[in-house]
């Protein structure tokens, strides 16, 4: 299956806010209680197919080291950028070398676009991963023009121009890694200017398809620019708090312990699983990133993938928490429930949670772990396996 990554340039010597809040590129703008760049960044860390992210940097941006600190290192890298945008996303496309392969596809999203939706972003995706039509090399979201649109001569109005068939370009725009590299090859070995990456892919006769995106997805170049972002956003992300569910199974195999909440609890049988079966961990795991919309455990750490297999959970929790950090949320509390017949679980629950709390980054009064029974009745009361179950309450910060 063709994998999906992202270059985001950022790299650019353009406008500069100048304020009392902020002396910096766009990108660095205050937005929201976050910067633009980490509103841009959102709906592609929430993406569970996005596999990782290039930042293409300037060589002295001192900024970017603050904002990384609270983003999940396994999914985003950076690389010096360039000169001109096609250079930068040149030196993101090289970052990528050693992981992406030639038909793989690349997301090129602006740094300074933050209100890209994730119900934009997932159609762009799903738009390349269904096409069947070889003559397209890519997607772009782009939003019809609506207005009546004028050529000006001299500060004078001297014509109207037919409107019909014209597009706004947005970002983000999805290729082929091969193809895309080719194309922006071409435009830096030749010195040519290009707007954006699917100008030049024209270059070389590949046209990209369009999919209607939200005419919101404004890019940021001036201070009105970013007070209309910012009412954008706040018309747009109401919702603070949001619950998710998570539930996860193991059958009792070989073996002399099981793994609840990141303690080793002796047992005379282990579990069946490809990583370490904890069950209370994978259903936390499946709830965080319920509340999120990123799919489940599955999708994030499939147990088809060899680096897996024997994990210590506690390193999808620490994983799946920094993605929902990433994407503005924290966890206000979390009830989860092991179902077993045993072990018994009371002498380590206070362990449990401190694991839980530590991975969560939360105070222990956060987690809540009980258990029961299921009064002899079906696989667990047979003493076949165990369960968990979790529920979780995030509360919105900025951005997600």
């Amino acid at each position: 299956m063709r994998r999906v990554w992202a270059v985001v340039p950022a790299a650019g010597r353009g406008a500069r806010f100048d304020s009392s809040q902020v002396n910096a590129p766009k990108q660095y703008a205050p937005l929201l209680g976050a910067t633009v760049i980490e509103w841009s960044l959102a709906a592609l860390l929430r993406e569970p197919r996005v596999e990782g992210i290039v930042i293409a940097l300037a060589a002295d941006d001192a900024r970017w080291r603050d904002i990384a600190a609270s983003l999940p290192t396994s999914k985003v890298q950076t690389a010096i950028g360039g000169a001109s945008r096609q250079e930068s996303v040149m030196n993101g496309l090289n970052a990528l070398a050693t992981y992406a392969a030639a038909d793989d596809w690349i997301l090129v999203h602006d740094a300074a676009r933050p209100c890209l939706t994730s119900a934009d972003l997932a159609a762009l995706i799903d738009a390349v991963e269904t096409a069947d039509d070889a003559a397209i090399a890519g997607a772009v979201l782009a939003s019809p023009i609506v207005d009546t649109v004028k050529r000006e001569r001299g500060g004078i109005a001297v014509d109207t121009v037919d409107r019909s068939g014209l597009w706004r370009a947005l970002t983000p725009q999805v290729f082929g890694f091969a193809r895309l590299k080719q194309a922006l090859g071409e435009v830096v070995r030749l010195g040519i200017a290009v707007t954006d990456e699917a100008q030049a892919m024209e270059r070389l006769g590949l046209p990209a398809r369009l999919v209607r995106g939200s005419p919101f997805n404004i890019k940021v170049t001036t201070p009105a620019d970013l007070s209309m972002a910012e009412a954008i956003l706040k018309g747009t992300e109401q919702s603070h708090m949001r619950i998710g569910q998570g539930f996860d199974v193991h059958a009792f195999g070989e073996g002399d312990h099981v793994m609840l909440g990141g303690v080793k609890i002796d047992y005379p049988r282990g579990v069946v699983a490809h990583s370490d079966g904890d069950v209370v961990i994978h259903a936390l795991c499946d709830a965080v990133l319920g509340a999120l919309g990123m799919g489940d455990i599955g999708q994030h750490f499939p147990d088809s993938d060899p680096r897996y297999r024997g994990a210590n959970s506690r390193a999808f929790l620490r994983e799946v928490t920094a993605q929902m950090h990433a994407a503005g949320w924290a966890l206000v509390n979390a009830d989860v429930t092991v179902l077993a017949e045993a072990p018994r679980i009371a002498k380590h629950r206070s362990a449990m949670a401190e694991n839980l709390a530590a991975d969560l980054g939360v105070s222990v009064r956060a987690i809540n772990i009980k258990a029961t029974t299921t009064e002899k009745l079906g696989f667990i009361g047979r003493g076949e396996g165990l369960a968990a179950s979790a529920a979780v309450l995030l509360d919105a910060k900025t951005p997600r």
